[in-house]
């Protein structure tokens, strides 16, 4: 009997002490989430309830509970966000569709720098060069935004924050995993998902570094799907992430850093339209390097961040209508400058002012046609200001405007303003309203304008007008909803004519809905989930693949101090794909994809006060078979282990 007291007394004892875990950890978790500090919105440090604008922050906690999820996976759990392709071969590209927009109308920045793809036809960035372990946050900023931002934020901005240096002198990290990447209708016992990543970072004095290095290599799945159940050859993706940072405090008011990253990736690929092609193979390069000096004083800081960015993309493909093997080469080169001065002229009253300088160009060579960068190049000047008042009542205002300087097509301005209110802030409670109205501009890109098969130098800007309007909700321990409403109209969107075959400018607009909510039944659970609504105008060049409803549901479960556990479910709804040339049906018509629904699985467990980390994932639990896009493999039911060291 003695026994048995001694075994319920441990077992509740344990609880108590799980319990109340639990609740200090809630506990800081609301302090942070009513004080978090966010550098998106303006560019500097500013707290989260003084901005209008819809700001998501991921934070290093959420990676690495996230473990074996790649940047574009975690991305596509995001209220409003939905990646086209988020669930086919690596091998193939992804992209990024934020409330119903375009992937060239996001912008990607990577600390604060624009990593735009002037190789490219859409000029967006590929994410796939981007490796999860060498992330500390990401920050997502809704709408437009060309204000602070320039070309491209019409959408929204992605801001990826790299990790830095730690105070130590010297620590790291080292995490592995192994995976399988099969189809719903294979099932393949080889661990053909392998990932490996490095990272040593420290202080010693007034200097700083970080180096890290990641690994990745994927087979087992071809990128094409068969009709008629032939077998095709597998796919295979293999990738190298080098990042270096280093950094120097010349002065207590004066520091610089600097960053170089190299990423490298080869893939085979497949034409879709069902046709396997094994000779199909292709490599991209990435080299970034920059500086930022930075000057604190009295009343502000000052800084200029200068970047170089290169990228150089090859590939292989097979031409079935000559029956030749065709190269093509793809080269482009961007320079920013970006010189910003915020002065705050008192706690309630701030000005960030700045000047942007651009130079981008691209040399390619096709089968078709070839494009020099001496032609194809131009550069812009962007003068801009933004001043934000945050008064003493909880209200805060937000305004700004650009001149955008283009040396082909002329000068664009935009300017956006919005404002906050907390209309109700207490011990338990806090409500804020906040609504914003913002343009947006993107400039065509060097292969549209220069292209000798389809570029047309006439080519306008397109520009973006967006409304939004709604309210984020923290009550007590337990609740935190937010709704937005947004309102996009798009002017001279450029499309590709399939008429004349050229890039030309159209129109459209879209509208919808974003809500997202955490409810804490208990201290060791919580529930998340998100729905997006998104109506848009039927236009062929931009629907394609855009489902109207999209919910995201995530269960989040702390059983004990070292452990966690994670189900995320997402429901998406029917989707539309213009068939310009008939490949799956009829030219010219529609072809509506179903609904699907997929559920993850995540868990990881700590011991050695946390230096050891145990993690496992299992995607597409439900074996789902179902049509991400059109012509290409999706993937079914999978399972990644790893392990990640901290010394």
């Amino acid at each position: 009997m003695k026994k048995q007291l001694l075994i319920v007394s441990v077992l509740v004892c344990n609880l108590v002490n799980t319990n109340l875990f639990a609740q200090k950890k809630l506990q800081k978790e609301r302090v942070e989430t009513l004080k978090e500090i966010v550098v998106t919105a303006t560019k500097f440090t500013l707290k989260k309830e003084n901005t209008g604008k819809v700001i998501h922050k991921i934070t290093q906690k959420e990676l690495q509970q996230n473990a074996g999820k790649s940047v574009i996976e975690i991305l596509n759990t995001i209220a409003g966000i939905d990646v086209r392709g988020v669930n086919t071969n690596p091998t193939e590209p992804r992209s990024i569709n934020i409330r119903g927009g375009r992937s060239r109308q996001v912008l990607v920045l990577i600390d604060g720098v624009p990593v735009t793809d002037q190789s490219a036809i859409n000029q967006e960035f590929d994410l796939r060069l981007l490796a999860v372990n060498q992330i500390e946050s990401i920050e997502i900023l809704k709408g437009a935004s060309s204000t602070l931002y320039g070309s491209g934020a019409a959408t929204a901005v992605i801001n990826i924050v790299l990790k830095k240096a730690s105070k130590n002198n010297i620590s790291g990290s080292f995490e592995t995993s192994l995976g399988t990447n099969n189809t719903a209708n294979t099932s393949k016992s080889t661990l053909s998902d392998r990932n490996q990543n490095i990272n040593i970072n420290g202080s010693v004095g007034k200097f700083n570094f970080l180096a890290s290095f990641s690994l990745t290599g994927v087979n087992g799945m071809s990128s094409a799907v068969s009709k008629t159940n032939a077998i095709f050859e597998d796919d295979a993706f293999y990738s190298k992430n080098t990042l270096l940072k280093l950094g120097y405090h010349i002065h207590k008011n004066l520091k610089i850093e600097t960053f170089l990253n190299f990423d490298d990736f080869k893939y085979d690929f497949d034409a879709s339209f069902f046709l396997d092609n094994p000779v199909n193979n292709g490599d991209n390069q990435q080299f970034r390097f920059g500086v930022k000096p930075t000057f604190t004083y009295k009343n502000g800081q000052l800084y200029l961040l200068a970047s170089v960015n290169t990228v150089d993309r090859n590939f292989d493909q097979f031409n079935a209508f000559a029956g030749t093997l065709d190269f093509y080469n793809f080269k482009g080169r961007s320079v920013h400058l970006d010189l910003v001065n915020k002065y705050e002229f008192s706690k309630s009253l701030q000005l960030i002012a700045g000047i942007n300088y651009q130079e981008h160009s691209n040399n390619t060579t096709t089968p078709f046609a070839i494009i020099n960068k001496k032609v194809a190049n131009f550069n812009t000047l962007d003068p801009y200001a933004s001043v934000v008042f945050i008064t003493d009542f909880g209200a805060s205002f937000n305004a700004g405007l650009r001149y955008n300087i283009h040396h082909v097509y002329g000068n664009q301005l935009v300017y956006d303003g919005n404002i906050a209110y907390t209309v109700l802030k207490s011990e338990n409670t806090n409500i804020k309203l906040l609504t914003s109205y913002s343009t947006a501009f993107i400039a065509p890109s060097l292969y549209q304008l220069f292209d000798g098969f389809a570029g047309n130098i006439d080519l306008k800007p397109e520009t973006n007008e967006t409304f939004e309007a709604g309210f984020d909700m923290n009550y007590q321990d337990w609740l935190q909803l937010n709704a937005v409403y947004f309102k996009r109209e798009e002017n001279d969107a450029i499309i590709f004519d399939t008429t004349t075959f050229k890039y030309a400018n159209g129109s459209t607009n879209a509208n919808g809905l974003e809500v997202s909510t955490k409810v804490v039944p208990t201290a060791f659970l919580s529930v998340n989930a998100s729905y997006t609504f998104i109506n848009k105008d039927e236009f062929e060049d931009f629907d394609d693949y855009i489902p109207a409803n999209k919910l995201v549901v995530g269960l989040d479960v702390t059983p004990f101090k070292n452990a966690f556990l994670n189900f995320s479910y997402r429901n998406v709804g029917k989707r539309t794909f213009f068939d310009r040339y008939g490949s799956f049906g009829n030219a010219d018509e529609d072809v509506i994809l179903k609904k699907y629904q997929v559920l993850d699985v995540m868990a990881n467990y700590k011991i050695l006060h946390g230096t050891v980390t145990f993690f496992t994932a299992f995607t597409n639990l439900l074996n789902e078979d179902y049509n991400d896009v059109l012509g290409y493999s999706t993937r079914g039911r999978n399972y990644k282990v790893g392990i990640r060291l901290q010394f």
